[in-house]
């Protein structure tokens, strides 16, 4: 009786003393300022190349850095906060990740500054899934959906903010901005975590044996995510197997995927539960997140990309096109919340999938007369289907998985999103490169002095300049090269038409895994439980 009346004080207390939404929010801030510092520092790398006398290819290694060590730290996030417990691990990852912070703005250096950043991704990266985690547990599975719509304005508006606001921040006030702004939302975002976050009771009905680190699988699953990181982040700028440093990031890679796949699938207390990836219901969702990573991030870097580079956008401009969609992608959010408790989620995937799809095809009939409120659509297309996959993807992953491996299924689940990111920037950029030399050589072809339609449109241009009071063997040279300028122009537009192509395949290929999702329940007991 004394046992159990000691149970009844202990147990019920962390779930009714805090506001399940007053958590939501705070882990979702700490999360939108993890998931910002991933495009807010792209912006700024002309910047930060500038101020510290390096190349701008030097300077990319900032990006590169964090993107490794936050794909590594996620695969110890798992068993660590299970170590530590949820809570200290939280707070040491936000404190690791706000000093680091404030370390990158006053580094002296490039090599100081890609250390700190490489502390700034290890701290960030153990955030993201155990908000995650937290988020699963603290809310009942009827009003999951609505928790995740928190959270997922945090995954999917950051990345939009991201580049407006770095650019915002180096144009008016420094580079440095871009890493110190952190500094008080950071203190901010500890101070209310510490106040009104608890453990769960269930954090303490661990086996003793989950205490044991896989120390082995730790460094194979690390190897391989942060080789593929480096190899896709770097493959373009150094022609990939034409450089030495590629050819051993891709061997570093294969070697440790081909040695992690046995040594997890024969471990007890794996530190990466791969049979958890092979099973329909989280194997289905893993992929759909890596395809929807890679759209989130792969359309966030190449719209503004587009209008900067074929329009002649400003960076504010070009930032304020993903505006609009950053707006629909909040609201929607909170609908499609709502929609997770009484929509089965391989409908809403669908749904989404087909949106995002219409959203690229409507891209690939882009041309030079395009206005603003175009782009600004198709990104706002975008922030309708992104919620109804993301959301979905998070309700549907949690179903049928232990309670004690809540932690690691959402670092496989933010995992496949920050992988799948690299991924769709990587094929993007290679679509992008070699499309537009193929359709330059192309073009190039058919523009002849001989032709009757090159003279004509040559000599319209040359009467343009001569009339614009320049003389006529200066603008019969200007006309020239405005021709050629052309070419590259046109070749440019074909190029990205490639590229929506291909994001339209990838946001499509969502439909046949969402079709293999069994159904869940919406509501009743929580899916995560034995």
């Amino acid at each position: 009786m004394s046992a159990a009346a000691i149970d009844a004080q202990s147990l019920p207390a962390p779930r009714v003393t805090v506001n399940p939404w007053l958590i939501a929010i705070v882990v979702a801030l700490a999360s939108f300022m993890e998931v910002l510092d991933t495009t807010i520092a792209n912006v700024a790398l002309p910047y930060i190349a500038g101020g510290m006398g390096v190349s701008e290819d030097e300077a990319s290694w900032v990006v590169t850095t964090y993107l490794v060590s936050n794909a590594i730290i996620l695969t110890a996030s798992s068993f660590l906060a299970k170590m530590l417990g949820r809570k200290t691990f939280f707070l040491i990852c936000l404190g690791i990740f706000t000093v680091s912070s404030v370390l990158c703005g006053f580094a002296p250096n490039l090599n100081a500054l890609l250390l700190f950043r490489i502390l700034q991704g290890l701290g960030g990266g153990g955030m993201v899934p155990v908000a995650q985690s937290i988020l699963a547990d603290a809310f009942p599975p009827a009003k999951r959906g609505q928790a995740f719509a928190v959270f997922g304005i945090a995954v999917v508006v950051a990345p939009v903010v991201g580049p407006t606001l770095g650019g915002w921040l180096s144009d008016n006030l420094s580079w440095h901005w871009c890493f110190l702004i952190n500094a008080p939302v950071g203190v901010f975002a500890i101070a209310l975590i510490a106040a009104v976050l608890q453990e769960p009771a269930k954090a303490n009905d661990t086996q003793p044996q989950d205490n044991t680190f896989d120390f082995i699988g730790f460094a194979l699953v690390a190897t391989f995510l942060g080789a593929l990181e480096v190899m896709l982040d770097r493959g373009l700028e150094d022609d990939w197997f034409a450089s030495p440093f590629i050819i051993t990031s891709a061997a570093i890679c294969a070697i440790a995927f081909v040695l992690m796949i046995p040594w997890e699938m024969s471990r007890r207390n794996p530190m990466i539960d791969l049979r958890m990836v092979a099973t329909r219901q989280f194997g289905a969702c893993f992929l759909v997140m890596l395809a929807t990573g890679a759209i989130l991030l792969a359309t966030t870097q190449f719209l503004p990309q587009l209008v900067q580079q074929d329009f002649g956008y400003t960076a504010t401009w070009a930032g304020l096109v993903l505006s609009p969609g950053g707006v629909v992608t909040m609201l929607m959010m909170f609908v499609v919340g709502r929609l997770a408790a009484k929509v089965q989620p391989k409908y809403l995937i669908i749904a989404g999938a087909l949106v995002i799809a219409a959203s690229m095809y409507s891209m690939t009939n882009v041309y030079g007369d395009l206005g603003f409120w175009f782009m600004a659509r198709s990104r706002m297309l975008i922030g309708i289907g992104l919620p109804l996959i993301f959301i979905p993807i998070m309700t549907a992953s949690y179903d049928g998985i232990p309670a004690a491996k809540t932690d690691q299924a959402s670092a496989l689940i933010n995992a496949a999103r920050n992988t799948g990111g690299s991924i769709g920037v990587s094929i993007v950029s290679n679509v992008l490169t070699h499309r537009q030399q193929f359709h330059q050589s192309r073009l190039v072809e058919q523009v002849t002095p001989s032709s009757p339609q090159y003279q004509d449109t040559l000599h319209q241009v040359t009467d343009y300049f001569v009339a614009q009071g320049n003389a006529l063997a200066q603008a019969h040279q200007q006309a020239i090269q405005w021709i050629g300028q052309q070419v590259q122009i046109q070749a440019s537009f074909l190029s990205y038409m490639d590229a929506f192509w291909v994001l339209m395949l990838i946001a499509l290929s969502a439909i046949p895994l969402a079709l293999t999702l069994r159904k869940v329940k919406l509501g009743g007991p929580a899916p995560v439980g034995h």
